[in-house]
């Protein structure tokens, strides 16, 4: 088994969805000890904001590429190769301001391609990524997965759309949530790694 491990928390070793997602990888390899794990940080190594040049690159046939282009492009296709070479996807996704991360949604910006991830036919659109598991380790200060906050809770709905667009339909949500409220925040990162069912 091959796991790609995508981190996009810029907080390092006090990150809680970096603790939740190295939680899932080590079960994972632990129900499969032959597996390979790569760990692709976004904080240490951004994807860059989509720009004009990203954009002709993208649609740009690879013959007819100029050199810029050529360079431009090579973020997204060594992305998109990292993702087809993985079996199993865990992705770290720390709520900011109710939604995910920059550079997360970059990375997302630079996966997402017409005809390359996914196209558009008379019976709609098609995800071109197929058969891959997908972990989201979800951190959040509070409280999103019921109560009052549910109507905040933007990054799970929006990650599992985007990949279902892409293809990647088998997602699993996981979180650790309360990290910020006092009363919570002690067990918070227990109570979600017991909660891991792979």
């Amino acid at each position: 088994m091959n796991i790609l491990h995508i981190i996009s928390s810029p907080r390092g070793e006090a990150s809680f969805s970096i603790k939740l997602g190295n939680a899932i990888v080590e079960k994972l390899k632990l129900e499969n000890p032959d597996s390979s794990v790569k760990i692709h940080d976004l904080t240490k190594t951004a994807f860059p904001h989509l720009e004009e040049v990203h954009l002709n690159s993208f649609f740009t046939p690879a013959e007819s590429r100029s050199p810029e282009l050529a360079e431009a492009v090579k973020h997204s296709d060594t992305a998109i190769a990292e993702i087809h070479d993985a079996d199993v996807i865990v992705i770290g996704a720390p709520v900011y301001n109710f939604n995910i991360h920059s550079t997360l949604k970059a990375w997302i910006d630079h996966i997402a391609r017409a005809n390359v991830t996914f196209s558009y036919s008379a019976q709609g659109p098609e995800g071109l990524i197929k058969n891959k598991k997908v972990y989201l380790a979800i951190s959040s200060g509070g409280i999103y997965s019921e109560g009052p906050m549910t109507a905040f809770d933007f990054t799970a709905p929006y990650l599992k759309a985007v990949l279902g667009f892409l293809g990647m339909t088998d997602v699993t949500v996981l979180r650790v949530e309360g990290v910020s409220i006092p009363d919570m925040q002690a067990t918070a990162l227990d109570k979600a790694i017991e909660n891991i069912a792979l």
